[in-house]
């Protein structure tokens, strides 16, 4: 199977969908390479060139680029979705959402709800999230947790390449808004991807490893560093579980609790802030349904509750890492022991 990067598998990913429907269009700032700059279009294809060479084949009317406007052009697309296209949205960065909420939380993730279940809206916003490429605190949030909050929404958060073209093309087939968030460490992670379109369903849990001693729970670019761990762990007698979720809404509930279950022991791995994140959302799920089987207190690896730094050594430093991973299971493998 050929080697691909995440970057390749994505816009593989959009390649399909927009050749297979031609409903499918993409908008976004400098999508197409910058609307009335000099030189070649199609030059950039977007911030991480993710949508590079789309413009050339399927033509300006396909793919658009907008104005600096976020919350007119997720309006837009909410608006063609309910039309009859399926718009797929580039936001460069996450943390730009915030002026386009009311699009997301009070419109488009009501429309179906609001209008008796006979409004669809099959829209993708793709934006970037994390800390780790020196981008300071206003470029490399993990929001991920806001959007898992709001009803009507579904949310996507791959890991690797493989994933990542998999989910997109179910996101592109689904009905409903869906918030894809792509880790920028992660863009040229490479993985084996196939050539064909295929999807990976919403709501199944990927199991990365099989353990009975501690199960791992990560999401995101995290699952390569809890990974990096389980194997450090094997290696010392702690034999991990890892599961990535890949969605956080919907959250495989039941894979989740059936691994909890079996090891009793938990470790929650995530970059999002740790007040109201994942990893509090997960860890308060297993209490809830799973408390009689556990046999030590969950432990959550997140950053400190603080804006992501910029200083090299300082954003390191916010970043969960391998050694804090390998550090929690320590402490929850051996509590009672």
């Amino acid at each position: 199977m050929p080697q691909k990067s995440t970057r390749q598998a994505l816009n593989e990913a959009l390649r399909h969908e927009m050749q297979r429907d031609a409903n499918v269009i993409v908008l976004g700032e400098d999508v197409a390479g910058g609307k009335g700059a000099q030189g070649e279009q199609d030059a950039w294809g977007g911030a991480f060139g993710v949508t590079k060479g789309l413009l050339g084949e399927f033509g300006s009317e396909r793919v658009m680029d907008t104005p600096i406007t976020e919350s007119a052009f997720v309006g837009a697309a909410a608006g063609a979705a309910m039309t009859g296209l399926r718009p797929v949205v580039e936001i460069m960065f996450v943390d730009f959402l915030g002026v386009c909420f009311d699009q997301i939380f009070n419109q488009a993730a009501k429309f179906r709800y609001m209008f008796g279940g006979k409004a669809v809206t099959p829209m993708v916003i793709r934006t970037t999230f994390g800390a780790g490429s020196g981008s300071a605190s206003q470029h490399s949030q993990t929001l991920y947790p806001i959007f898992t909050h709001i009803p009507g929404l579904k949310v996507v958060v791959p890991s690797n390449p493989y994933d990542a073209k998999g989910l997109l093309i179910e996101a592109i087939r689904d009905d409903d808004p869906v918030i894809f968030l792509e880790n920028k460490i992660i863009y040229d992670d490479l993985g084996e991807v196939p050539d064909n379109a295929y999807i990976v369903p919403f709501g199944e849990a990927n199991i990365l490893r099989e353990g009975t001693d501690v199960t791992i729970i990560a999401l995101g670019r995290m699952t390569k560093l809890a990974a990096q761990a389980a194997a450090t762990l094997a290696d010392q007698g702690i034999e991990c579980s890892l599961l990535d979720p890949r969605t956080t809404s919907p959250l495989d509930e039941d894979t989740i609790l059936e691994f909890a279950e079996e090891t009793g022991r938990v470790v929650v791995v995530d970059e999002a802030y740790p007040r109201c994140g994942m990893a509090a959302d997960i860890a308060a799920l297993i209490a809830e349904k799973a408390f009689d089987a556990l046999q030590a207190p969950i432990i959550k690896v997140t950053p400190p509750h603080a804006p992501v730094p910029y200083a090299p050594e300082l954003e390191a430093a916010f970043l969960p890492s391998v050694e804090r991973i390998e550090d929690a299971v320590r402490k929850v493998y051996g509590h009672g022991r």
